[in-house]
């Protein structure tokens, strides 16, 4: 993509945002990503903010505008040579810190995406939030943190949200003030803008790891056990149905991409999502992506209309990244129609919250069911439940692995097989570990079958818990 194209659908102000019309000719998009200058003062800062809006205007007026920017290395080499010799031209004296920090900034509004762009690259970090232009928060191991990085301008902050959502094909504009997108790397992104937004635009970003995080990583952190992994991968293997649950940022989603990796590489795998952000590493994976309705209010393709899709795609497996509303139905008659070993994740407090959950998105398809007809599709289709948490200390637990058993009454049967203990807590940090109930899965003929063998030592036989 040339560097005018990229301005082109992503630097141009926010007419929501700004009355002033977007401009047409190239030199006027070129300016676009040139900052207002700010009303003099005596702060330092204010100084800085000119210093580095001159040096940014004269740099993007001798910047070739065909340059292909998808070339990183060569357009930052570039921009640097350009940096050096403005800096020179002009007389500009500054630290060698001074002088990175400053190039680092220019870079970044160009090539990446502006203030955050450190918090981003930072492996520390694992959730960006921006409150308006001059309020930015990050998660790190679980707590929030104030920044000190800011944007300029409400305008600043929105050209950086176009940004990202320009290349995917999606808007954000008074009409449709909020919008789910993703960047290259699959972190998800969540924006919403005034007049719903009354703090100014707000951008949340969960981030990916580079490294996609391992099991033995999630043993490490105490998210699993051993003894767990082993189950749940025979469930994999053995094409068991299951749904991963828990709150928002308690680790469903990667869960589901650690889980995935057990997946045959034969077998054909369908991955349906609001913004792709699974990870599988099988070479047979046809990646689905729903989309919103354009400006007309026309082409919205939903969740459900990629479920039903799905099924003609003959696919092995089905993995939905989230059911939140009437494609729950789909994904069920799905599961229940031979394609075997589908996952997918849920919002929920407890396991026994999913169920009541999957009911209620179950009964938003409008279809004129009875709750017990729901009920015994629910049972028959779903396996198995993980439940994830998001403990006081930051942390993402494990918390219960139960089956669904079926019906009794108009009551549907799960039993626990495994259950997270707390044993107290210590510097703050909740203490404890996922034991096993003693149970063993009624499925377990169809772990047998796909000639899995797993110890009774697993499900803690003999070391049955007392509740």
């Amino acid at each position: 993509m040339s560097l005018l194209k990229r301005i082109e659908q992503g630097q141009s102000e926010n007419t929501s945002i700004s009355n002033q019309p977007i401009p047409e000719t190239s030199t006027s998009r070129l300016s676009g990503l040139r900052q207002r200058t700010p009303p003099p003062g005596t702060a330092q800062r204010d100084t800085y903010l000119d210093l580095k809006t001159r040096v940014q205007n004269r740099l993007l007026s001798e910047l070739d505008p065909s340059m292909d920017v998808s070339q990183t290395a060569e357009v930052r080499q570039t921009i640097e040579e350009l940096f050096e010799s403005i800096l020179a031209e002009e007389r500009i004296v500054l630290s060698r810190p001074e002088r990175r920090r400053l190039f680092e900034q220019i870079v970044a509004e160009i090539l990446g995406l502006g203030p955050i762009e450190p918090l981003l690259a930072d492996e520390t970090v694992t959730e960006v939030m921006v409150n308006g232009a001059k309020n930015i928060y990050v998660e790190r191991a679980g707590k929030l943190h104030r920044c000190a990085a800011s944007f300029e301008s409400d305008d600043h902050l929105m050209r950086i949200i176009d940004r990202i959502v320009a290349p995917l094909g999606r808007r954000i504009d008074e009409s449709s003030p909020y919008v789910d997108a993703r960047l290259n790397d699959g972190s998800r992104v969540n924006a919403i803008i005034p007049p719903i937004s009354l703090v100014g635009p707000v951008l949340t970003i969960r981030k990916f790891a580079k490294n996609p995080i391992t099991v033995e990583q999630l043993i490490e952190y105490g998210t699993l056990t051993p003894e767990a992994v082993e189950f749940l991968k025979a469930c994999v293997l053995a094409k068991i149905n299951m749904v991963i649950s828990g709150g928002t940022g308690s680790g469903k989603t990667t869960l589901l991409n650690v889980l995935s990796q057990y997946v045959h590489s034969h077998e054909r795998i369908v991955t349906i999502e609001n913004a792709a952000e699974l990870q599988l590493r099988q070479e047979h994976v046809v990646t689905l992506e729903s989309r919103p309705p354009n400006i007309e209010g026309r082409g919205e393709v939903t969740i459900q209309n990629l479920v039903v899709n799905s099924l003609r795609m003959r696919p092995d497996r089905i993995i939905v990244g989230e059911i939140r509303a009437e494609e729950a139905l789909d994904m069920l008659q799905a599961m229940n129609t031979g394609h075997e070993g589908s996952m997918t994740t849920a919002h929920s407090n407890s396991p026994r919250d999913t169920l009541a959950r999957i009911e209620t998105m179950t009964l938003m398809s409008g279809m004129d069911l009875p709750v017990r007809a729901i009920r015994e599709q629910v049972a028959s289709a779903i396996e198995l439940i993980v439940h994830l948490s998001r403990m006081p200390d930051g942390t993402r637990k494990l918390t219960n692995i139960c089956e669904v058993q079926g019906m009794e009454g108009d009551v549907i049967v799960m039993a626990d097989l495994f259950v997270f203990e707390q044993t107290g807590l210590e510097n703050g940090r909740v203490i404890g570990r996922l034991r096993p109930t003693g149970l063993r899965p009624s499925f377990m003929d169809k772990i047998e079958y796909a000639g899995i063998h797993l110890p009774a030592a697993i499900f803690g036989v003999g070391e049955r818990m007392r509740y």
